[in-house]
């Protein structure tokens, strides 16, 4: 009857039989809290109080929407667009289809990695390149789970592995730190190899996705006439291009100089009106629609993170360790797989990688020394457990970015279609790879 076993049991429940995941997190954390030993209003005061803990995020990506839709004014998509469709329509035998098809997945997958180091802009490219590529998908006939699976692999599998742009906040600046704050002898250039075994996993199920589970073709309705309307085009200047070039580099300079997503995209807008792609009156709507674009993903944040705060106001995330490490014995294997199951527990809830490192490293790094699991193969399951919550929790927002983009005309499900295929193809082989890496390490 652990609180955090309950509530994210609940939490994937509801969310499978496909209520709101917003929802799901409220009602899942209310009755964790209860079942932790909370009183009701003591349950809704402590969750109220770490929503402030996501707000941050929230309107990062708001401004990374309006961002996101400044780009698409200046005509830069449609260029992209274009050129993807002209090549499809030009080359109608099986041959070239299947070449036009891994060519669009390997430049979504390029998109994502550079996505996390190159121009490290997250998961805001996608609302900007994807929908204006469902027609092509859907001409293609390509499965849009199997896109969903190559976005995820991108954003969370480089973070992982590179120590650049999001990775050197997630591997430098938080793994290293924390495991050398709970007294673990480890260095910054062990890291990274440490983090490739249980990647090596997650490149393994992709190419599952991509040559098994979905390689048939998929046939979508064609709503690319609706979803015109949606999307905003402009005449395609080269002068628009330029600025979107110039905006693009001036966005992430701003952002690697103050470490903001806010002051990048701001920076950014600012060059794309300076630029005439749109007027300073029309700032009103470029945000609106931002927050159309992200709005969504914002509230899912915010909502995770007064559900991250319950858990922790409960104390079961520290129990539940503790009652699992108590029957384990001396048997290694049993103790890497109940500690990564656990960790996917704890993530699946939080839904953010970089958010519970500093909440697993403190009570794992301890539990694996008792363990007799070395440095490297301690960092291998603090790092695999944390990256847990990111490949398939319906509030990560590794999963909630290619849902807000493949879900554009509104055939793309964020629990099945993204949720459970990356789930099924990258949290099973992280626990598995996890587990080896810290028997061989």
């Amino acid at each position: 009857m652990n609180a955090v076993v309950i509530a994210v049991l609940l939490m994937l429940l509801l969310s499978l039989f496909r209520i709101n995941v917003v929802f799901s997190l409220i009602i899942s954390a209310l009755v964790g809290g209860v079942i932790g030993g909370l009183e009701l209003t003591k349950t809704v005061e402590i969750f109220s109080s770490g929503l402030g803990g996501g707000a941050p995020i929230a309107l990062s990506y708001a401004m990374l929407g309006a961002f996101a839709v400044a780009i698409s004014r200046s005509g830069i998509t449609d260029v992209i667009a274009n050129s993807i469709i002209s090549t499809v329509n030009s080359n109608k035998n099986v041959g070239a289809t299947i070449m036009v098809k891994a060519l669009l997945l390997s430049a979504i997958l390029l998109a994502a990695v550079s996505s996390q180091n190159l121009i490290p802009v997250h998961i805001a490219f996608i609302p900007i390149l994807i929908p204006p590529l469902l027609g092509v998908i859907n001409q293609l006939q390509l499965d849009r789970r199997l896109v969903a699976c190559v976005l995820t692999f991108g954003l969370t599998a480089t973070y992982m592995l590179l120590p650049i742009g999001f990775g050197q906040v997630f591997l430098i600046d938080l793994l290293l730190k924390n495991l050398q704050a709970n007294q673990l002898d480890i260095t910054a250039q062990q890291i990274p190899f440490v983090m490739a075994i249980p990647v090596f996993g997650m490149f393994l199920g992709l190419l599952v996705a991509i040559f098994v589970t979905y390689r048939k073709p998929r046939l979508y309705e064609d709503r690319s006439k609706d979803l015109a309307n949606d999307l905003v085009h402009n005449t395609i200047r080269t002068r628009y291009l330029l600025t979107a070039f110039i905006a693009i580099i001036g966005a992430l300079a701003a952002q690697l100089y103050s470490d903001s997503i806010i002051v990048g995209s701001i920076t950014g807008l600012i060059i794309f009106a300076i630029g005439g792609v749109f007027k300073v009156s029309e700032t009103q709507d470029i945000f609106t629609r931002g927050v159309q674009m992200m709005g969504t993903i914002g509230f899912i944040m915010i909502s995770a993170a007064g559900f991250a705060e319950v858990m922790k106001a409960t104390g079961a995330i520290d129990s539940l360790v503790h009652s699992i490490s108590g029957g384990i014995g001396d048997n290694k294997v049993v103790a890497a797989l109940l500690m990564l199951t656990t960790g996917l527990l704890i993530t699946m809830g939080i839904g953010s990688s970089f958010s519970t490192i500093p909440i697993i490293a403190s009570i794992y790094v301890p539990l694996c020394l008792s363990f007799g699991f070395s440095p490297l193969a301690t960092a291998a399951l603090v790092g695999t457990a944390a990256a847990l919550g990111d490949a398939g929790s319906p509030a990560s927002d590794s999963t909630l970015g290619p849902s807000a983009g493949l879900n554009a005309d509104g055939q793309h499900d964020h629990i099945w279609d993204s949720v459970v295929p990356t789930f099924v193809h990258y949290n099973i082989p992280l626990i598995i790879f996890g587990t080896i890496a810290a028997l061989i390490l």
